[in-house]
């Protein structure tokens, strides 16, 4: 058995009940998730899908240095409307940076991104020492 400390004081409470909505614009996402990646090893190269929907290609930085894979996004926007008394204007910023450090069996040289339907899906080719080798019989002489 775990012992759970639980603080039940009224305040506390009450102050996160009020600041919780999103009472001043914008404020939920403050925190902005960085997006999800699935992994898959196949029998020659490793798959990354990154799932951003909403995104154009051209919004993405992918990068090799020192072995270290970097997939990063920073997008700017501003909305400006005037009207006869008043002028409003929005500005919203989104980024995200993802690194993974590449196994010594990946051949940085040759990997390949794409993005399509909200997935950006790269191809990591493993080299040539790193594939697996078929059977050999061995004749008995």
């Amino acid at each position: 058995m775990s012992i759970v400390k639980r603080n039940n004081l009224f305040f506390p409470a009450l102050m996160n009940d009020y600041f919780a909505p999103d009472w001043f614009g914008g404020t939920e996402k403050w925190n902005a998730p960085t997006p999800k990646v699935n992994i898959k090893d196949n029998e020659g190269e490793f798959e990354l899908e990154l799932a951003v929907p909403g995104m154009k290609k051209d919004d993405f930085t992918v990068e090799v240095d020192n072995d270290v894979l970097t997939i990063s996004s920073e997008i700017k926007t501003e909305n400006e409307e005037k009207k006869d008394n008043y002028t409003r204007r929005e500005f919203s910023f989104t980024s995200f940076k993802r690194a993974f450090t590449l196994p010594e069996t990946v051949d940085g040289s040759k990997i390949d991104a794409k993005y399509e339907d909200g997935i950006l899906k790269l191809t990591l080719p493993k080299r040539q020492e790193a594939l697996p080798k078929p059977k050999r019989l061995i004749s008995i002489g």
